[in-house]
């Protein structure tokens, strides 16, 4: 019996192979899409004990409408604190909208830039977590530098 063979063409090849820096990128983007969140979660649950979130989202009502009004919670967030139907549920929210209420709505430090690699609390980790965030949902390149995966990959490990 006779083998075939099919060649694949160079062009096939390189869009089947991706090079390190690509790779670095995929894995940053699921340490921060995938796993973080949840960590996050641990967080948010613990300060807004899922059987009293609804309590606390209507008792913080007229914050949450201050940071809706300086646009710093959008509608889509705003419907998912107040939903039509049904109760609020942290699992529907993104790290963005946890990070978010933790800093506003609890004795959470909220940080404007980068905190300090010394500074190891739950709010400069929050920081890191969305610092990190942002810069790859911003990276139109779609890949990450080794020297700036190493750094980046070891501060959120940490976290």
């Amino acid at each position: 019996m006779e083998k075939h063979q099919t060649s694949k063409s160079s062009d096939e090849h390189i869009i089947t192979t991706i090079c390190g820096e690509e790779e670095n990128f995929a894995r940053m983007n699921l340490l921060l899409y995938g796993i973080s969140p949840r960590a996050v979660r641990v967080l948010f649950d613990k300060e807004f004990h899922p059987s009293c979130l609804n309590a606390s989202i209507k008792k913080e009502t007229n914050t949450i409408n201050d940071l809706k009004n300086k646009r710093i919670i959008n509608q889509s967030q705003w419907d998912l604190l107040f939903p039509r139907n049904g109760s609020t549920n942290s699992n529907k929210f993104d790290v963005s909208l946890m990070v978010t209420l933790l800093t506003n709505l609890t004795e959470l430090k909220h940080y404007n830039i980068m905190p300090l690699e010394a500074d190891t609390t739950q709010a400069a980790d929050l920081a890191r977590i969305k610092h990190y965030r942002n810069n790859i949902a911003h990276n139109q390149e779609g890949k990450m530098e080794y020297s700036n995966f190493n750094t980046e990959w070891n501060a959120i490990i940490q976290v």
